[in-house]
């Protein structure tokens, strides 16, 4: 029998993980949108910024599809998000440093404040998915009791 609060926990993660997918694909179309708002989180020495957006929304959108898709893969698709909310993260600093204001952030303060946001979005999306557990749970079979 499944206990009252591995159940929660399972809901939880459920309607965390459909959140969050859900987040991705509103942000990935976004950038299609209103590409505008995204060319802000792109650093001005890149090239093909807008292709940058494109490619980046696309991509946002390819991930929350993946989130809400089979269970067999969601710790993979997981670590690509929390591997995604790491590659993107220059930009968000990009963002803070040249001032560029989108979102509404229009301080630095609401610039500067957004970054502490980037660790919870990668710890979401591995506590969402799974893909913390399931790592943790193969690192435990690999290691025998009293080695480690």
């Amino acid at each position: 029998m499944i206990s009252s609060s591995a159940s929660t926990t399972s809901l939880l993660r459920t309607l965390a993980r459909v959140a969050l997918g859900a987040f991705l694909l509103f942000a990935g179309v976004g950038h299609f949108v209103a590409p505008e708002e995204f060319l802000a989180q792109v650093p001005p020495w890149m090239p093909a910024r807008l292709l940058v957006v494109s490619v980046s929304g696309a991509v946002e959108i390819v991930l929350g599809i993946g989130l809400l898709g089979p269970a067999r893969w969601r710790p993979l698709v997981g670590w690509v998000v929390a591997a995604f909310f790491v590659v993107i993260f220059p930009g968000n600093i990009s963002q803070a440093v040249t001032g560029a204001p989108a979102f509404g952030l229009d301080s630095d303060a609401a610039r500067w404040g957004r970054l502490a946001f980037q660790p919870v979005l990668v710890v979401w999306a591995l506590w969402s998915t799974g893909a913390w557990a399931a790592w943790s749970d193969r690192r435990r079979r690999r290691v025998p009791a009293g080695d480690g």
